[in-house]
């Protein structure tokens, strides 16, 4: 059920991000302050795992991004995000978010230039960021999407090898 709540929210960001290249702070900040006070009142994020947990996937969710936005490759929107998803969740989820949003992105930008030319034109005016050679600075919302479902799939694969 928690990770569902995370997916609602990410797809929340993701389709923000990706129409408008902006993730409100209402979406990132506010999500913070709850998976903080969640992690403060009960001891655990909101996946289960220990606080502390929490408290290194949020260093790690910093590491990763703030040096992408030094560089201008990440907005401030993007750096919230993987923030607040490290008080919500562990390390495990931060590090596989992350390298799956890498992943996807290498992905789309090999296989937009094909795939764009059959969009509807409906979707292709909501998803006008994601459009091949637009920017060099991509939505970054949408691949943490993608990476963090990898991720759930991931886990639940390796969980399922290990109980048999």
């Amino acid at each position: 059920m928690q990770s569902f709540v995370l997916l609602i929210w990410l797809t929340l960001c993701a389709a923000q991000d990706a129409r408008e290249r902006h993730i409100a702070n209402g979406l990132t900040l506010g999500a913070a302050v709850l998976a903080l006070a969640y992690l403060l009142w009960t001891g655990t994020t909101w996946l289960g795992t220990e606080a502390v947990q929490g408290g290194w996937a949020f260093l790690l969710a910093l590491a990763f991004t703030l040096p992408g936005y030094a560089m201008k490759r990440l907005g401030a929107g993007d750096v919230k995000l993987m923030a607040s998803l490290g008080l919500a969740t562990d390390g495990t989820h931060v590090l596989g978010s992350f390298i799956g949003a890498g992943l996807a992105s290498v992905i789309w930008l090999m296989l937009a230039p094909r795939v764009w030319l059959y969009m509807g034109q409906e979707l292709r005016s909501r998803l006008r960021y994601l459009k091949p050679g637009m920017s060099k600075k991509q939505p970054f919302a949408p691949f943490v999407l993608v990476g963090f479902l990898l991720t759930l799939g991931w886990i639940h694969w390796v969980s399922v090898l290990y109980t048999e």
